[in-house]
């Protein structure tokens, strides 16, 4: 185990190992094969320990630290969320030639109607300064010979519980794209075999966005409220890049008049 304080004996047999093998990285140029295979199989063991280290290491200590849930939150605010894929690491992180209706850890969903798919995901550690949210996510469209490509967020079972026609639902994220990009955002609502949908534009070309779901102009069933998902649909991704840096949603009730 090595001890949470450095002391001196550490640090020299540090130095003698580093010394140790920088001799071997010069020597291994003209080393037997005999002897260069389990030289080899060693420096593997080694690298797969130092990677280990290096891996946990960059995620602890980068910021925004991952597990953070600091959301802006409006005045009178009742409920705030930070979906999975932006505050800690998801399973699988990313995949090529996603097919649709492929999950991305317990809560998201890519959907398309594509024939040949050549879209890539990925889930990104945020490193900027501004950022709040510990990761991100990244949509890579190649040639795009769909209709629609959308990624769908299940929302907790605390979104539903006490919603009212009198909350306004708020939707705040950051995104860039590499070509300026018409994207939609639908709140979806079900209750008993109805669904609500609000659907609103994102402002094109603003990082920081923020719209507002009104559930006062909806037909919803107080007393039937199931479930509720949030749809974040791209209108013609072709050959872009887009880096959604976190999303975040929060209810208020609406001022009483």
């Amino acid at each position: 185990m090595i001890p949470k304080t450095e002391g001196f004996l550490e640090r020299v047999l540090f130095r003698r190992s580093l010394a140790a093998w920088a001799r071997a990285g010069v020597a291994a140029d003209a080393m037997d094969l005999v002897a260069l295979r389990p030289l080899r199989g060693r420096a593997w063991q080694l690298r797969r320990s130092l990677d280990r280290v290096i891996h946990v290491a960059e995620g602890r200590l980068t910021l925004p630290p991952i597990g953070s849930n600091a959301i802006r939150k409006p005045l009178g605010t009742d409920w705030a969320y930070r979906p999975e894929l932006f505050r800690g690491p998801i399973f699988p992180p990313g995949a090529a030639s996603v097919a649709t209706r492929t999950s991305f850890g317990e809560e998201a969903t890519i959907h398309h109607d594509c024939i040949r798919s050549e879209l890539t995901f990925r889930q990104i550690r945020n490193t900027r300064a501004e950022d709040i949210a510990p990761f991100g996510v990244r949509l890579d469209v190649f040639r795009f010979d769909g209709s629609f490509l959308s990624l769908v967020i299940d929302l907790p079972p605390e979104a539903c519980t006490g919603l009212r026609c009198k909350h306004l639902v708020r939707l705040e994220t950051i995104v860039e794209t590499e070509y300026p990009l018409e994207i939609f955002a639908r709140l979806n609502v079900k209750h008993g075999p109805n669904v609500e949908q609000v659907v609103r534009e994102l402002p094109l070309g603003e990082q920081d966005i923020a719209v507002e779901f009104d559930l006062a102009y909806t037909n919803l069933n107080e007393k039937r409220v199931e479930k509720a998902w949030l749809d974040l649909i791209f209108e013609g991704p072709e050959m872009n890049q887009i880096i959604l840096r976190d999303v975040t949603l929060s209810r208020r009730p609406r001022a009483e008049l």
